[in-house]
């Protein structure tokens, strides 16, 4: 877009918190993000268009810049739900990590980072599916902050194993080996638990694998 095009669009006005003016800003804010959701999991971020986005949304594209300054900002709102929980649940476990003594407070200080992921899993399964369709492929474009939140996810995961490395409640020569295994693992479970190839319950699934991981490395 063009700062001749910006310059065209009025600002919009929210009006009053709760008021009509902006229920319907909202509204139309998410219709954007549905549209976004649902082009970028049929054809992929790179190949939708501003003017795919509105056509889905029943609008006309000026209106697309009203609410999002480019497809890389829908992006990053279609993500926030997911990004929003990654992000605490990460705060969480290392908070637990940080009280952790003995195996049993380990096992928890992970276990809250898999809960704290549980629900969104559940109730935003299509925008995880965008994630892991998307995660893997260059930063570049509008998918960048899918790829940010994928090097965030990975860069938290390290520094998880690698405290509980230094505080002697792990026992492993690499950190990243093991925190990154574990991350492509648990994308892995995801991608097979939302396409229905594995019907275990999703806290099952968790408790399964953290148990795994840590026979197999735990120290003491």
């Amino acid at each position: 877009m063009s700062t001749h095009d910006s310059d065209r669009l009025p600002p919009e006005r929210p009006g009053q918190p709760g008021g009509k003016r902006d229920r319907n800003r909202k509204r139309r804010h998410e219709q954007l993000r549905q549209a976004g959701l649902r082009l970028f999991l049929d054809h992929g971020v790179d190949q939708v268009t501003i003017d795919d986005l509105a056509r889905e949304a029943g609008t006309a594209k000026g209106n697309f810049y009203r609410y999002f300054t480019s497809k890389s900002e829908l992006v990053t709102a279609v993500l926030a739900p997911v990004a929003d929980a990654v992000r605490d649940a990460f705060d969480q476990a290392q908070a637990r990590l940080e009280e952790a003594h003995d195996d049993a407070s380990l096992f928890a200080a992970y276990q809250s980072l898999a809960l704290g992921l549980i629900p969104v899993a559940m109730t935003e399964p299509d925008v995880v599916r965008l994630y892991l369709q998307e995660s893997r492929a260059p930063a570049s474009g509008a998918r960048a902050p899918i790829r940010a939140l994928a090097d965030e996810i990975r860069e938290r995961s390290v520094e998880l194993t690698e405290f509980a490395v230094d505080h002697g409640l792990l026992r492993i020569p690499d950190p990243r080996i093991s925190a990154l295994a574990v991350v492509g693992a648990v994308e892995q479970l995801a991608w097979s638990s939302i396409g229905g190839e594995l019907d275990a319950p999703p806290a099952q699934i968790a408790g399964t694998l953290i148990s795994l991981v840590l026979e197999g490395i735990r120290s003491r």
